[in-house]
């Protein structure tokens, strides 16, 4: 298959092995573009047979960006080392039906774990996102957290990738929290302005939405701690995003 498999990585010396060996099942090359790990990442990495490049850190969107030249293939299948294709999405791909078609983006749905058990509920399923595309038309975008992939034609299969994010609360909670801080600054460097009332007004709509629109109120307390943990982060995103205004002025 004319695939490049992309990864970006950090420390991710649990996951990258499984993700390295799937990878290979559908790529003829695995480029890994490591955040300078202090773990085995890297070892790891090139023992699977990887080309691991270093890069520091330049944001989700520029890192991946950062390795496309790396690719010698232009359709690119873009994962994280926390990531692997379930079977539908699988044999999607191999069967080559995608390039018979117009489309140059193909977004799937994430099953998103927490230690073992899918999170299917509360808004957290159907978590799409773009991880195949043609890099001759397509390409992330320069978001520093959760970019999104342009192209000229881009759609949704309902196939999925297996996303092992999260062992527990503590983990997802410094994740959410890392990433609501990148939220803000990202939101800062692109001259949104927002007011006291924002923080409160979207962290309360995101919880309603979670909880009651998107019945989490029928998963009994793990649907009220996803709505909860949801609504609590969107609210801190534009919460820093006002204290970083404030210590602007």
């Amino acid at each position: 298959m004319e695939i490049s498999g992309l990864v970006i990585t950090y420390n991710e010396e649990r996951h990258i092995a499984k993700c390295i060996d799937a990878l290979f099942k559908i790529c003829d090359e695995v480029i890994v573009i490591d955040s300078l790990s202090t773990d085995n990442t890297v070892k790891i990495a090139e023992e699977k047979g990887a080309k691991v490049i270093s890069q520091a850190f330049l944001g989700d969107g520029p890192q991946r960006i950062y390795g496309l030249p790396y690719c010698k293939n232009d359709w690119i299948l873009n994962m994280d080392a926390d990531e692997i294709l379930a079977e539908d999405a699988e044999n999607f791909i191999l069967s080559g039906k995608y390039k018979n078609q117009d489309f140059d983006v193909y977004a799937f749905s994430l099953y998103n774990y927490m230690n073992g058990k899918v999170i299917d509920f509360a808004g957290w399923y159907p978590d799409k996102t773009s991880r195949f595309f043609n890099k001759k038309t397509a390409s992330p975008s320069k978001d520093r957290v959760h970019q999104k992939v342009s192209g000229k034609n881009k759609t949704h299969l309902k196939v999925h990738i297996h996303h092992y994010a999260w062992e527990d609360f503590d983990q997802l909670i410094c994740k959410k929290n890392l990433y609501s801080t990148w939220h803000a600054q990202q939101f800062f460097d692109r001259k949104k302005k927002v007011n006291s009332f924002k923080p409160i007004l979207n962290g309360s709509v995101s919880f309603v939405k979670c909880y009651f629109l998107k019945r989490g109120f029928l998963n009994g307390l793990d649907g009220l701690t996803f709505s909860i943990t949801q609504g609590f982060f969107t609210y801190m995103k534009y919460a820093k995003l006002l204290k970083l205004q404030q210590k602007s002025k």
